[in-house]
C-alpha cells in the first residue's frame, strides 16, 4: 500500500493584499507554529482607531495546539500585535536579541510579565513541535533580522521575512548567502518571499549611501538640524548620530517611540553614542543653535508625532525658527503622501529648509528590489513559490518575476488572508479558508468597534448630529415638555434659526399625530420623528445628519 505524504498547512492571517499586519500559521501533525504577529496603522476612514491587528479567531479555537511564535525582526508590522495575542494565548517566543529587547519593552507597557522569551542567534536551529526552525541572517532596516527556514516533513520552507541585500551594512554582517545556497542545493519545497519592492526595478541602495548624503546636508546647514526617521531604523539613527558627531553637534531625541527604541538599542550595544553627545531635549536652549541636532519621529506625517507637533507649534520643548533645517529621512508609505505633503508645506511656511527624498538622497528602502528578489530565487531554487508581504500589485509583480525565472505557473501559490495552503514534498494547493480579517483597537477596547460603529462615526464626522429631546406621558401619549432640539456639527444654530424653528414644528406635528392615534410605543414614535425630520432637513438644505430622538417618561 502506498504511503501518503505528510502535509503541512500554511495559513496567512495577515500580510496578504496589504502592507503590515504580518502573521503566518504553519500547521503539521496537529501542532501549530506562528511566524510574526504584527499590526498596521488605521486607514483614513477608520476614525478614532489606534491600531489594526489580525483576527485571532482561528488560533483561539486551536490555542491548545499552538507551540510558539518565531519572530523575523522587531518592526511593528511584525511584533506590534503580540501583546493583544499573548493576552489570549500565552506561548513561548523566539527572536533575536534586538527583537526581544523591543518585545520586552512592549510587553511591560501592557503589564505582561510572565511571557517566555527565548533568544536565538543567526545560525541557530531549534526544535518546536514537529518543526526544526533555522534562523538565517538577512539585512533589513533594523538590526538582527532573520529569514526562517522551517525543516518539515514536507521539506524545507524558507520564509525570508523582510529583507534587502546590503553588502556593506551599517550594523552586523551581510546576508548569509552561503547558507541560502546550501539550502537551495539540498532542495527547498516552498519559498515565501517579501514582495514589498517587487515592482521596483534594479537593486536597493546600501544604507552607507545615506550616511554620505546626510553628511553633505549637515555640512551645509547653519542652524539647528531636525531629522525625522522611523524610530526602529537603528542603522539610520546611527548614521545621523555619526554625522552630528563629525560636525560637532549635540544630539537630542524627540518622540516616545524614538526614546524607547534608542534606549533599547543603546542598552544592547547596537546604537553607539559617544560620551557627551546626547543631551535632553529640554536642554537644547543651553547650546548654540549651530550645535544642535534633534532626531525625531514623524517622517510619515503621523498626526500626534513629534514632527507634526513641531509643525503645528504644539511641541512642549521646542519651536521651529527660520534657519532650521528639517530632513525627512524616509519615503512615504503608500497612503501617507497627503499628510507628509501637509507637513512639508507647514514647515516651509515657517521659513524652515526642508530636505526630503525628492530633493536629496537621504533615504534608501529596507526591502529588496526585483534584481535582489531574483537572486534569492536563484539561490534557493524552490519547487513552489508563494509571494507574501504586499498589496495585490506587489504580490502579482513578484509572481511574474518567478515566472521569468522559470517557475511553472502552476507552482506559484497566490493567497489572501485566511487561505489554507496544503503542502507536501510533491504538491501545493489551496484547500479552503479560515476566519481572517481586521480587529480594530480603540484605546483599551479591542474588537468592540466594528463596521457599524465606524459607519456611525463617519456619518457624524460628515453630517453632524441632531438630538431631539421630548417628555411624553406614556399612558396618554401627551407631550409634557419639548421638543427641544440640540445640534452638534450640523449647522451653527444662531445663523440657522428659521431652519431650527421649522424642525421643531415638524417634530411637534409628528407628536400630535401620535397623540391623536394613541401611539404609546416609543420605538414607533422615534421612528416617525426621524422620518419627518429627515425629510424636512433634506428638502431644505440637502443634508442627512444623524438624528437621535430621546424620549423621557413622567
Amino acid at each position: 500500500m502506498r504511503k501518503s505524504l505528510t502535509k503541512v498547512k500554511i495559513i496567512p492571517l495577515g500580510g496578504m493584499n496589504e502592507i503590515g499586519k504580518n502573521l503566518t500559521v504553519f500547521e503539521c501533525k496537529n501542532e501549530i507554529v506562528i511566524i510574526d504577529v504584527g499590526m498596521t496603522f488605521p486607514e483614513d476612514e477608520m476614525l478614532g482607531i489606534d491600531v489594526v491587528i489580525p483576527d485571532f479567531t482561528y488560533l483561539e479555537q486551536n490555542k491548545h495546539r499552538v507551540k510558539g511564535i518565531l519572530l523575523t525582526h522587531g518592526h511593528e508590522d511584525h511584533i506590534g500585535a503580540l501583546p493583544y495575542f499573548l493576552k489570549k494565548i500565552n506561548v513561548p517566543i523566539f527572536g533575536s536579541r534586538m527583537t526581544l529587547g523591543l518585545v520586552e519593552n512592549k510587553l511591560k507597557e501592557h503589564g505582561l510579565t510572565d511571557v517566555e522569551l527565548n533568544r536565538v542567534n543567526a545560525g541557530d536551529t531549534i526544535e518546536i513541535g514537529p518543526f526544526k526552525a533555522e534562523f538565517i541572517n538577512v539585512n533589513h532596516s533594523i538590526p538582527d533580522a532573520f529569514a526562517i527556514a522551517l525543516h518539515t516533513p514536507a521539506g524545507v520552507i524558507v520564509h525570508t521575512g523582510d529583507f534587502k541585500i546590503d553588502y556593506t551594512p551599517i550594523i552586523g554582517e551581510p546576508m548569509d548567502f552561503a547558507r541560502l545556497a546550501e539550502l537551495g542545493k539540498k532542495g527547498v519545497t516552498l519559498l515565501m518571499a517579501d514582495s514589498t519592492n517587487a515592482i521596483r526595478e534594479g537593486y536597493t541602495q546600501s544604507e552607507v549611501t545615506v550616511g554620505q548624503a546626510l553628511e553633505a546636508q549637515f555640512m551645509q546647514a547653519t542652524g539647528r538640524i531636525i531629522v525625522a526617521s522611523f524610530a526602529s531604523n537603528v542603522h539610520r539613527v546611527q548614521q545621523i548620530i555619526n554625522a552630528a558627531v563629525r560636525f560637532n553637534r549635540k544630539v537630542a531625541f524627540s518622540g516616545r517611540s524614538m526614546l524607547n527604541v534608542s534606549g533599547v538599542a543603546s542598552e544592547l550595544g547596537y546604537l553607539k553614542i559617544p560620551k557627551g553627545t546626547l543631551i535632553e531635549l529640554r536642554d537644547i536652549g543651553k547650546h548654540p543653535i549651530e550645535e544642535i541636532c534633534v532626531i525625531s519621529t514623524g517622517s510619515q506625517g503621523e498626526p500626534m508625532s513629534a514632527l507634526s507637533r513641531l509643525a503645528a507649534n504644539m511641541h512642549r520643548n521646542m519651536e521651529l525658527i527660520p534657519g532650521d533645517t528639517v530632513m525627512l529621512s524616509a519615503s512615504p508609505i503608500p497612503g501617507n503622501e497627503k499628510p507628509i505633503s501637509k507637513i512639508i508645506n507647514l514647515l516651509v511656511e515657517k521659513g524652515v529648509t526642508v530636505i526630503h527624498d525628492r530633493n536629496a538622497d537621504i533615504h534608501v528602502s529596507g526591502h529588496a528590489c526585483r534584481e535582489e528578489c531574483k537572486l534569492i530565487q536563484a539561490l534557493l531554487q524552490p519547487k513552489f513559490f508563494m509571494p507574501v508581504h504586499g498589496e495585490q500589485v506587489h504580490l502579482k509583480a513578484h509572481a511574474d518575476l518567478a515566472i521569468e525565472m522559470g517557475m511553472p505557473v502552476e507552482n506559484i501559490m497566490t493567497a489572501i488572508n485566511g487561505t489554507v495552503i496544503e503542502l507536501t514534498k510533491k504538491t501545493a494547493k489551496a484547500t479552503g479558508s479560515v476566519t481572517a480579517g481586521k480587529i480594530l483597537v480603540d484605546g483599551l477596547g479591542v474588537g468592540d468597534v466594528g463596521n457599524i460603529v465606524l459607519r456611525d462615526r463617519k456619518h457624524l464626522s460628515e453630517d453632524g448630529l441632531i438630538v431631539v429631546v421630548v417628555t411624553i406621558d406614556k399612558k396618554t401619549a401627551k407631550t409634557v415638555s419639548g421638543p427641544d432640539i440640540v445640534s452638534r456639527g450640523f449647522v451653527y444654530v444662531r445663523e440657522s434659526e428659521d431652519l431650527m424653528v421649522g424642525a421643531r414644528k415638524v417634530v411637534m406635528k409628528v407628536l400630535k399625530e401620535c397623540e391623536a392615534k394613541k401611539i404609546t410605543d416609543w420605538s414607533t414614535i422615534k421612528a416617525k420623528i426621524k422620518e419627518g425630520l429627515r425629510n424636512y432637513i433634506y428638502e431644505k438644505i440637502k443634508r442627512n445628519p444623524m438624528i437621535l430622538p430621546v424620549i423621557m417618561d413622567v
